[in-house]
């Protein structure tokens, strides 16, 4: 019998939002175990960690302190072979000096973009670090994914915590986030992430690890099979800033309602594409925010791998690697070349902060932020 691994991610959302259970995995077989190593050290002293956890399957999830970042994630092919299928780099120190693809991390304060690196809040308006052209990405230069956490070992995952101090990165309020990585027996890892502030603040936290199912980047992502669950999306200005339309998928080279190859039309000069170089896109996920529902399956056909996306958010952005060109070099001294990997970030739209009509990221005092994503792999014979 295949081997299939559930892995779920929580993040926080509003106390309005119903907590969603764990899905039912397979019977536990045996414990699994983490172990904890030094990974070294930032100039300014600060040590990293890196912790390990295995299941009674013998899949394994390494991440480290900083930036809670995946590193690795070993699941098994048709045949049974265990390969990594997650980008990323061989040492702590590679990701130090240059993460800007944002390999593996968790991202925030705001995951994805804010227009003009600016929003109003209660009347108030707060400015950002513009580190993505004219707008903010993924938290500024110093976001969630470039801090060093604090890791402690689970019998069966990890607990990571950060405390991002009022005026970081230009956002109001002291944010306690906590973040739970756990590998079951049942072959699921659960990532559960929890935040609250003492201000009115804005939050959009999501998972940025880059697949290829093929394992450890051996070519790029465009004979994977994709299919997403949603008649929308949101299109963007040239700056990549949602202008605040959900357009129809029909007729267009964003519609993936049906299984399609994620290369077939990944160069079409439909104006989307031409902007985002590819897929850079928020889709918006069928059925109702807040309900945990499907909303992506990716294939492998070489391998067989399949990673199915289940969902609380609203959006998930659908990136195609357009951005990666050759210079990074990767895990095993390869070369991470244009569409060398696929992100399913799930999330709030782009630029909520500026969007009213869009479903809201505030968080005030006395609320937590909660959510869930759920990535199933599997295999198909």
């Amino acid at each position: 019998m295949a081997v299939s691994i559930s892995i779920v991610v929580q993040l926080a959302c509003t106390t309005k939002e119903a907590a969603i259970s764990s899905p039912p995995g397979n019977p536990s077989t045996s414990p699994s175990r983490t172990t904890r190593a030094p990974f070294g050290t930032l100039a300014d002293g600060t040590a990293i960690e890196l912790f390990t956890v295995t299941n009674g399957h013998g899949i394994e999830l390494r991440a480290m302190t900083y930036g809670a970042i995946i590193l690795s994630l070993k699941v098994p092919d048709r045949a049974g072979a265990l390969d990594d299928v997650v980008l990323g780099y061989d040492t702590a120190m590679d990701y130090v000096r240059n993460n800007s693809p944002h390999f593996g991390a968790v991202v925030g304060r705001f995951a994805n973009r804010i227009a003009k690196a600016r929003f109003t809040l209660d009347g108030q308006t707060f400015t950002l670090a513009a580190n993505n052209g004219p707008n903010h990405l993924h938290g500024g230069p110093k976001g969630f994914d470039s801090v060093v956490w604090r890791g402690e070992p689970l019998p069966n995952g990890i607990a990571f915590t950060y405390v991002s101090p009022d005026g970081e990165e230009g956002y109001p309020g002291r944010l306690s986030v906590h973040v739970t990585y756990t590998l079951t027996d049942r072959d699921e890892l659960a990532v559960d992430y929890q935040a609250t502030t003492d201000k009115p603040t804005v939050i959009n936290l999501s998972q940025h690890t880059y697949f290829n199912l093929a394992g450890q980047a051996v070519r790029d992502v465009l004979d994977h099979r994709l299919q997403l669950d949603a008649d929308r999306y949101t299109p963007v200005d040239a700056t990549l800033i949602p202008t605040g339309e959900l357009a129809s998928v029909v007729g267009t080279p964003f519609d993936f309602r049906q299984p399609a190859m994620i290369g077939a039309r990944i160069d079409d000069p439909h104006p989307q594409i031409v902007i985002g170089r590819g897929y850079d896109h928020n889709y918006v996920v069928d059925g109702q925010s807040g309900q945990l529902r499907h909303a992506a399956r990716v294939v492998e056909p070489s391998t067989g791998r399949t990673l199915d996306v289940a969902t609380t958010e609203p959006g998930v952005q659908f990136y195609s690697a357009n951005f990666l060109d050759g210079s990074i070099t990767g895990k095993q001294g390869r070369a991470y070349r244009k569409r060398f990997g696929f992100c399913l970030e799930t999330q709030h739209f782009p630029d909520s902060p500026n969007q009213p009509a869009f479903p809201s990221t505030v968080l005030r005092p006395g609320e937590t932020f909660t959510s869930r994503t759920v990535f199933t792999f599997g295999v198909e014979k």
